[in-house]
């Protein structure tokens, strides 16, 4: 007896802590469409890639550049572009978020390109 109850209590635990974990929520239509957009280029050369940040109290995503003297691109969750945080001539974007660096806390790695060259 003391074997049944424990095999019906066992699932009953788990599933009390099951529905706990917090999930993120999906990335934006519009980022997975860029992200398509740029699987259909050749590769780039850095391998692009796109992160989420938080930033100003917003969620943005920053895109890598197709290499040198471009800058990456940082958009909101509408994909309109906020600035160019890094990259060009001089590595350190367009001045129009110095702060980027120092400011945003990244989140995680939403997609990088891993095709062989």
């Amino acid at each position: 007896m003391k074997y049944f109850i424990l095999l019906l209590a066992v699932p009953a635990f788990l599933s009390e802590n099951c529905g706990k974990k917090k999930k993120r929520a999906a990335f934006p239509v519009c980022v997975q469409q860029k992200i398509d957009s740029i699987a259909k280029e050749p590769r780039w050369n850095p391998p692009a890639e796109v992160n989420e940040y938080s930033y100003k109290g917003k969620r943005v995503f920053l895109f890598s550049s197709d290499c040198c003297d471009f800058f990456d691109v940082l958009v909101d969750e509408s994909c309109n572009p906020i600035c160019g945080p890094h990259g060009g001539i001089t590595g350190r974007g367009d001045g129009n978020c110095s702060d980027f660096d120092k400011e945003a806390q990244h989140i995680q790695l939403i997609w990088k390109d891993t095709r062989e060259k």
